[in-house]
């Protein structure tokens, strides 16, 4: 964080200092919530969570070397006491970009966020110094947390923003205010907490109604209700996709023997080729994406591409692809899972695997409400459809209801097989796999099936995986 005084922390925040002998002296560390975190010269900021409050660490940080703790009560210890540590986190957060001028590139949608986040990261590095979510902290804590990273040298600040219901996203622009504003897609991604697309589509789109009219509001052509929200906003459209009239767009897409994308890219600046070291082809969308805000700040189009076919994965458990010495490809995308995410996933392992045994393990898709059956049975449905060798789901209700579309759609019966948790997985392939098999292992993060990946790479967790 650019250095501040306590004094000049209390007066952003709103706060009361407390045991500080000297409010000169200023924080020229990091903001951490954890305090295993602190550094010298940190902000430790106390959260009271529902198994641990952070209040109870706050001598332990300040032992460590924070300078101060924001906290919701006295603590002991040098502290900014304020009402609602969140609140003042935010506004902490606001009063620093601010300061600093940095341009701003916010992005949201159903699916997609932070494999796109990680793209836009790479290119734009080429370019300046930029500051970038780290995995998928996009919510009211993680992301100012994020923009507190910043410095004087930042020219970029790329923030990832998650949704759980109308005027969430609205709450994060008004933390850290975006010149530009990237939306996916609208899917069915916590359909059940939202209740329908429509809804979805309202809360995405709080993003473009924040951008300021010098602003630039990056739309996806292909997505219908993405599309639809250019008069929410005042700033400018830019949009990317396939579609004839998108600005930033990819022609002749194909797919490598390995599975990778390779296209040809056109922007309002010029037109180059792009192969993605990335799988399947949905990260096309992606990567035009991140293309749109590149030639938004400034970046040709053969430097656009350079970065693309350099970039990599930064994020753990997303699209993973590791060859074993046995040659078994494991390709680990367990951190998280929706519908169309479950979709392009099977679509990569049907590319990646042609010629060879492909197996899906595959568990539950959480926050679908309503749309659970349904959206089960569609998935196992397209297994069969893309002609994956073996289904395995993983888990209770939601498993045995992707086994019955994939029994349904192609009377599968032994190619088919419904196992109760991750330990029965792993067992199962590690009896059956062969050398050259590609397995894809995924699911909603809260089953915790990376575990299946991570002990057929490892081979030595199995008391890790069932102690789960």
């Amino acid at each position: 964080m650019i250095a501040l005084s306590l004094a000049e922390i209390a007066e952003i925040v709103g706060g009361q200092s407390y045991d500080i002998p000297d409010p000169s002296v200023q924080v020229t560390g990091s903001v951490v919530i954890d305090s295993r975190l602190v550094a010298p010269g940190s902000l430790f900021a106390a959260f009271a969570g529902e198994h641990v409050d952070g209040h109870d660490y706050a001598r332990v940080a300040y032992e460590a070397g924070a300078v101060a703790v924001l906290a919701a009560r006295p603590v002991g210890v040098p502290a900014i006491v304020v009402d609602d540590v969140q609140g003042a986190l935010g506004a902490l957060a606001r009063e620093v970009v601010r300061r600093l001028g940095t341009d701003v590139v916010a992005l949201t949608g159903s699916s997609g966020k932070t494999s796109t986040k990680d793209l836009i990261a790479q290119v734009l590095q080429r370019h300046a110094p930029t500051v970038y979510t780290p995995g998928s902290l996009n919510n009211e804590i993680g992301l100012p947390l994020t923009a507190l990273t910043a410095t004087a040298e930042t020219r970029h600040l790329v923030l990832e923003m998650g949704a759980r219901g109308i005027g969430h996203i609205r709450y994060l622009t008004g933390l850290t205010p975006p010149r530009i504003g990237l939306v996916l897609n609208v899917g069915t991604a916590h359909i059940g907490e939202f209740g329908g697309r429509e809804q979805i589509a309202e809360a995405k789109g709080e993003l473009v109604e924040g951008l300021p009219t010098d602003g630039c509001a990056v739309l996806n052509a292909d997505d219908p209700l993405v599309r639809a929200m250019a008069p929410r906003t005042k700033a400018r459209v830019l949009l990317f996709g396939e579609a004839e009239d998108a600005d930033v767009r990819a022609e002749n897409v194909r797919l490598t023997d390995a599975g990778q994308p390779s296209f040809r890219l056109h922007t309002p600046s010029g037109c180059s080729d792009v192969t993605l070291r990335l799988y399947g082809e949905h990260h096309v969308s992606n990567a035009l994406a991140a293309a749109a805000v590149a030639h938004e700040l400034g970046m040709s189009a053969d430097e656009i591409a350079r970065a693309l076919s350099e970039a990599g994965t930064l994020s753990r458990w997303r699209m993973e692809v590791t060859e074993r010495p046995d040659g078994v490809t494991v390709v680990n995308d367990a951190y998280n899972a929706n519908p169309e995410s479950m979709r392009a996933a099977l679509r990569a392992l049907a590319a990646m695997g042609k010629g060879r045994r492909t197996w899906a393990v595959l568990g539950p898709m959480a926050e679908l409400g309503d749309e659970s059956l349904a959206e089960h049975d569609a998935v196992g449905r397209l297994a069969v459809r893309l002609n994956v060798s073996k289904l395995v789901a993983v888990g209770d209700r939601e498993a045995s209801w992707l086994q019955l579309g994939a029994y349904n759609e192609g009377s599968w019966g032994e190619e088919s097989v419904h196992v109760s948790d991750a330990q029965a997985a792993v067992d199962l392939l590690r009896s059956e796999l062969r050398p050259g098999d590609v397995v894809l292992v995924k699911a909603s993060r809260s089953i915790g099936l990376e575990r299946v990946a991570l002990a057929l790479l490892d081979g030595g967790v199995e008391g890790e995986v069932a102690a789960r």
